[in-house]
């Protein structure tokens, strides 16, 4: 028999056995601590885990200049609306002179209408008197022409009911010939540019 043929000894054999069985033991529970560890960290809540990361300078500087941006935009749309009402305010102003741009030029003239008036009312035979009458009424039937282009109106009356908006009751009448409330006779007229009333008509009113 060889020299270097020695007998196995049992008990070394067991030794070695159980070292290996041990460190397959310690390599084990090393594997389930790192996965207990694994399992925490993932079972953390997204709070949890939002106050563990730091917030970006970034994302804050982006969301103030977001706010920023929503109030500019609500000042803007303010100062719009206020804007297009002062345009509908100037425009309605503007029609509303450019209507009546004439008022005060037509209230002036209405004595002169009525002063061609009482010269139209004077009778006469004379033969140069027929014509001078001719001439003034040619005169004022062209002036009150123009008038009208611009808007003056004669206000309706004699025969008419009277209205407080048109009319200035001056004498009360007691006619049989009209209805009670009606305007027997006109004695100075009334004139209106378009729906506004420039002068009263002056009238006697049936009782």
């Amino acid at each position: 028999m060889s020299e270097n043929n020695e007998p196995i000894n049992p008990d070394q054999s067991k030794d070695e056995s159980q070292v290996e069985s041990s460190e397959a033991i310690l390599e084990n529970e090393k594997n389930q601590n790192q996965t207990v560890e694994q399992t925490d960290e993932e079972s953390k809540t997204p709070s949890q885990q939002e106050e563990n990361e730091e917030i970006d300078p970034k994302d804050e500087e982006i969301s103030n200049l977001k706010a920023q941006v929503e109030q500019e935009q609500e000042k803007y749309l303010r100062l719009y609306a206020e804007f297009e009402n002062y345009k509908r305010r100037i425009q309605n102003e503007s029609d509303i002179q450019k209507k009546y741009q004439s008022q005060s030029v037509l209230s002036d003239i209405l004595p002169t209408l009525d002063n061609f008036e009482r010269a139209l009312k004077i009778e006469g035979d004379d033969e140069s008197f027929v014509s001078l009458k001719k001439g003034v009424e040619m005169v004022y039937e062209s002036l009150l022409q123009a008038l009208k282009n611009n808007g003056l109106e004669r206000i309706k009356a004699e025969g008419e009911q009277f209205d407080p908006n048109y009319h200035q009751a001056v004498v009360q009448d007691d006619n049989p010939d009209f209805e009670s409330g009606a305007i027997t006779e006109e004695l100075q007229p009334g004139y209106q540019l378009k729906d506004r009333v420039l002068r009263a008509s002056m009238v006697k009113v049936n009782q």
